[in-house]
């Protein structure tokens, strides 16, 4: 048998790459029997029919991470990508893209893309929102080619996930980085000012820096059911680092007295924008729990 990727997922083929080849294969009956669903990403082996040279998967290898949208599997870590304009940044969607990375407990880049298009001021102001909470921040520009290299380098060598709303850049990020890649790009419709998808299903695509990319269909919500509402400051990094010297164990930061991230907050350590959308989070929770 031999050992490759899934690299892509269609109508229940995989097609599965090995050394400089892709199979097309199909998934052993077993699989459907056990629920377990074969993902982009997944390292397998397969067996090739001699008849057609397609394939049969035999094994999946045990994943060390695995999203369910996008579906992929063996992800290293996510680059999130947020235009700063056209359309502009929803800062409250970037923190549910935020939150689901940290509960698959991935690492983690932020990148504003289209810096080209607002002021230094601005710029910096979006920036300080999450360097200040712990996060790496990246600043692309595909106009001026700012931020090309750097996230080149931090795309070698690993799996990486790009998420983001459409319309933000990502292919076009992606084609700047490999132009082979050649994927499509939209453009945002003036009357809604989101963008058009241009990505229609999970993908991986080598690299020829070393490493793989998912380019995904962009989406606008993101739902945060799957979380306790007593673990949602566990996945703000900021919020988690000071709630251990709250006055009362279990504090959900909103109106117990003696709070050290209100305190925080209060004090510009904690960013006002970022705890707000805690807070927004943390009630749709609770209304989630009295349905």
């Amino acid at each position: 048998m031999l050992e490759g990727i899934i690299v892509k997922g269609i109508g229940g083929f995989y097609y599965v790459k090995v050394d400089d080849k892709i199979y097309e294969c199909r998934a052993r009956g077993l699989f459907r029997k056990k629920k377990i669903t074969p993902l982009v990403g997944d390292r397998v082996k397969i067996r090739i029919s001699r008849e057609d040279n397609t394939g049969f998967i035999e094994e999946i290898f045990e994943r060390k991470t695995e999203l369910f949208r996008p579906p992929v599997a063996n992800v290293d870590q996510v680059i999130i990508v947020f235009a700063v304009k056209n359309p502009d940044p929803n800062l409250w969607l970037l923190d549910r893209f935020l939150l689901l990375a940290e509960f698959k407990d991935l690492d983690i880049v932020i990148c504003f893309n289209k810096i080209d298009l607002i002021s230094e001021e601005e710029l910096k102001f979006l920036n300080d929102v999450y360097l200040k909470a712990g996060y790496k921040v990246i600043n692309t520009s595909c106009v001026s080619g700012i931020g090309i290299n750097e996230l080149r380098q931090i795309l070698m060598n690993k799996i990486t996930v790009f998420a983001g709303p459409s319309g933000v850049g990502k292919s076009t990020l992606l084609n700047n980085i490999q132009p082979d890649l050649q994927l499509k790009t939209g453009e945002v419709s003036r009357k809604t000012n989101r963008g058009k998808h241009t990505t229609r299903r999970a993908e991986l695509l080598e690299l020829n820096i070393g490493g793989w990319v998912v380019d995904t269909p962009g989406f606008s919500s993101l739902n945060i059911d799957f979380m306790e509402e007593e673990d949602l400051s566990l996945y703000f990094r900021e919020i988690n680092e000071f709630s251990g010297e709250c006055r009362f164990v279990g504090c959900r930061h909103y109106k117990e007295p003696d709070c050290s991230v209100k305190k925080a907050v209060e004090e510009n350590k904690i960013s006002k924008t970022r705890y707000n959308n805690y807070l927004m989070f943390l009630e749709e929770l609770k209304k989630n729990r009295r349905y």
